[in-house]
């Protein structure tokens, strides 16, 4: 097991570095460098001083060169005021060294945001903390409530209950967020008052009536998906040889859904369910700005809405890190869960 832990964060570095360099090759073409001179001069600004602008704060240098330093493998330069002649800070809100310096991701520096005029990770890292809360809130309703309605559809296949469950899954699977999002902000908020159709008074404080609207939403939709896995996992393990022989040995139903099925049935669910955290991190992405909350998503539709090319890059970053990193803890858990893969 260790040496495929190894093995996997090996080819998890070499997956980080290639996808990295395709995502700074894209965020970095012309037409992108160009609207964030156009943002950070005038609308009426001639293409010369366009062109001086990028090069004076080092976006025209070779790419490898700028890819190199933005990872921290090669000295970060500083750029030279026009006006003194002297080094310069590109940016008068980053603490951007006068000196050449390796500072880069691999030191811990992510840039400077050009949308919120700091630095990237002090805008990066409270939005993923404030995603995180949402993320958690959101798997300890769809994890628990999923599982339930699964088991209880597959342990009796066919029946009354598993038709009704099995219905409501796959609705609520074909709702998307957006829609189940209107259709609940609608009722709850609109029609009944209850809860607040915005959530953007959780960065203070998170409550029942600001925060379960976002939660429902997301919820929702990942409900369906793993209880319909999790029937048909456990539909397959009730009809395997060994339960019926634990069924003739004369024990209780139950016991041989909790003792011998559930384990293995549990197996594709767990899977799934760590599949989900990336789509969590996409799927905040219209929950956060159709609800105001300042997280991950939010903040990344605000980078790409103002070509913050900093930001963007951290939050690349931070996505494929955290797929990768999940692929990774879903391989080992499946490996704990399922005996013969081990011997394999």
């Amino acid at each position: 097991m260790l040496s495929f832990v190894i093995r996997r964060l090996g080819t998890m570095a070499l997956t980080m570095l290639c996808l990295t360099m395709v995502v700074f090759f894209l965020i970095n073409l012309d037409p992108n460098l160009k609207k964030l001179a156009i943002s950070q001069t005038e609308m009426h600004t001639s293409a010369e001083q366009l062109e001086s602008w990028l090069a004076e704060h080092g976006y025209r240098q070779n790419f490898f060169v700028r890819y190199g330093q933005w990872l921290g493998l090669m000295p970060k330069q500083p750029v030279t005021d026009p006006a003194t002649g002297k080094p310069a800070q590109r940016f008068s809100f980053c603490n951007d060294p006068l000196v050449p310096t390796f500072s880069g991701i691999l030191q811990g520096d992510f840039g400077c945001s050009t949308k919120f005029k700091t630095t990237v990770a002090s805008k990066l890292f409270p939005a993923l903390s404030a995603t995180g809360i949402l993320m958690l809130c959101v798997l300890l309703v769809m994890v628990p409530v999923s599982l339930l309605i699964g088991i209880l559809a597959g342990m009796r296949e066919g029946s009354r209950t598993d038709r009704v469950l099995s219905v409501a899954s796959i609705a609520s699977t074909a709702t998307p967020e957006y829609v189940s999002g209107v259709i609940f902000t609608v009722i709850f908020a609109s029609w009944l008052g209850w809860l607040n159709g915005s959530a953007a008074s959780a960065s203070q404080g998170i409550t029942f009536y600001n925060f379960t609207l976002p939660v429902m939403t997301l919820a929702i939709y990942g409900i369906g998906y793993i209880a319909r896995m999790t029937r048909a996992s456990m539909v397959e393990v009730m009809t395997q040889q060994y339960i019926r022989t634990a069924r003739l040995k004369g024990l209780s139903f139950g016991n041989v859904v909790v003792k011998h099925a559930l384990r293995n049935a549990l197996i594709a669910p767990f899977t799934v369910i760590m599949l989900q955290f990336p789509w969590l991190l996409t799927g905040v992405v219209i929950v956060e700005v159709m609800f105001r909350y300042q997280g991950f998503g939010y903040t990344l539709v605000e980078a790409a809405g103002n070509n913050d090319i900093d930001l963007l890059l951290g939050c690349s970053l931070v996505s494929v890190f955290i797929v990768l990193i999940t692929q990774l803890i879903s391989d080992v858990g499946y490996a704990f869960l399922n005996p013969r893969i081990r011997v394999q």
